[in-house]
């Protein structure tokens, strides 16, 4: 038996004014049309922080300070699995632009629910519209 596929994903959960940034992943993407804490994979010889920060960069044009771990989890799904970690994030510029996402929104807490995210979300969206109201 060949043994699963293992990536190593990385996102940002950024508070504004009782917001928080969310992304919806391109037409191409696995998930499409889904909606996501911005972020992606680890590439070889990257620590989390330095993905994170390049990630942000790359979907966004945010420039990010990576703050402490927020959550943590594996997630298998049909043809590979991920080691899935959020982390706070404070935002450092405003100049957002969607350049490999489709769309961002500041959304609240509680309207994250009304928002389709892929399943390694979930533990992340319960955390933050049930008991981080107001911020981080």
């Amino acid at each position: 038996m060949v043994p699963p596929v293992i990536f190593r994903v990385v996102a940002a959960v950024i508070e504004r004014d009782g917001r928080y940034l969310i992304a919806q992943r391109l037409p191409k993407a696995v998930f499409a049309g889904y909606w996501e804490f911005p972020g992606g994979k680890v590439e070889p010889g990257e620590d989390d922080a330095t993905a994170l920060r390049r990630e942000m960069v790359e979907e966004l044009n945010a420039t990010v300070e990576v703050g402490p771990l927020l959550t943590q989890a594996c997630h298998a799904y049909d043809d590979f699995s991920i080691d899935f970690r959020v982390y706070c994030c404070s935002l450092l510029n405003e100049d957002l632009r969607p350049l490999n996402v489709a769309d961002f929104r500041w959304v609240l807490g509680s309207e994250l629910e009304g928002y389709t995210f892929p399943p390694a979300d979930e533990a992340t969206i319960a955390q933050l519209a049930g008991c981080c109201k107001g911020g981080l």
